[in-house]
């Protein structure tokens, strides 16, 4: 059995939404001390509210100590605001991630005490499961000890990439950060294609649960590249070479998912920007 995830100090967790929930999940997961934690959202989801009750963790508390790792996890327009407040509790020992879409290492030094070290951070929802990914990278002032710490945080929540070129984030964000709905859409649209093809309901959302979770589970399990899993599955002249006639025309998936990941990088940049 692994040893609990252990941190250098007090954490406080700023916004406690899908992913700062998702995030926070997969922490408790593995161990980490509850009476370290400390949460300020006014308005937490019910599940998150009641996890932090069972676990016995302050929720929005009049007192804080000074946190040694502060993790921004609100909504990116309420970015200013909630640098104004954060900024109180942010000491010379305390390191600051940020999960916030668009939201540059820049802008946010700007907003944070004169020499903050800060990790910029875009996770996904599968932390909650443990089966996430996480994109990092830091300003000039994070040492390699907050990079260590920064990682160890969210390993707890699934796989970790560090990148030199903050850039890169914008599509990072696009692709990981915004694909599970991607694929949860997958899901939903295949359930509807399967009733107007004459399945129940029912039934067509059950196999298409079980073939989504099923498929992305093996690719997971697998060494092998997604074109040769694909082509495991594609007999000649068989119906799923039929299906991808379509999907692979040339204004068919890849068109189209080209499409979604280029304005998913534009928003990102337009919240850069504010």
């Amino acid at each position: 059995m692994s040893a609990p995830l252990r941190i250098p100090g007090p954490l406080l967790l700023v916004g406690a939404g899908k992913m700062g929930g998702a995030m926070l999940a997969g922490w408790l997961r593995l161990g980490l001390d509850p009476k370290l934690v400390h949460v300020v959202d006014p308005q937490p989801a019910e599940e998150v509210r009641q996890a932090l009750e069972a676990h016995g963790i302050a929720l929005n508390p009049a007192s804080l100590p000074e946190p040694k790792i502060v993790v921004l996890a609100v909504k990116p327009q309420i970015v200013a605001s909630a640098l104004e407040a954060v900024s109180r509790h942010v000491g010379k020992d305390t390191l600051v991630i940020s999960i916030l879409a668009g939201i540059t290492l820049g802008k946010l030094d700007a907003g944070l005490p004169a020499g903050t070290r800060i990790v910029r951070a875009m996770p996904n929802t599968p932390a909650a499961i443990g089966r996430g990914i996480t994109v990092l990278t830091g300003n000039a002032e994070v040492t390699p000890e907050d990079r260590a710490v920064a990682g160890q945080l969210l390993e707890a929540c699934g796989e970790v990439a560090w990148i030199g070129d903050e850039d890169l984030m914008d599509a990072v964000t696009a692709v990981s950060g915004s694909g599970p709905a991607y694929v949860f859409l997958l899901a939903e649209t295949l359930a509807r294609a399967g009733v107007k093809a004459g399945l129940p309901a029912d039934l067509a959302a059950r196999l298409a649960r079980a073939t989504v979770s099923g498929a992305g589970e093996l690719l997971h399990r697998s060494h092998a590249e997604p074109s040769v899993l694909r082509e495991n599955v594609t007999s000649k002249g068989g119906t799923t070479a039929a299906a991808l006639e379509v999907l692979m025309a040339s204004d068919g998936l890849e068109w189209l998912m080209n499409k979604a990941v280029h304005a998913a990088a534009e928003r990102s940049r337009e919240l850069g920007r504010g």
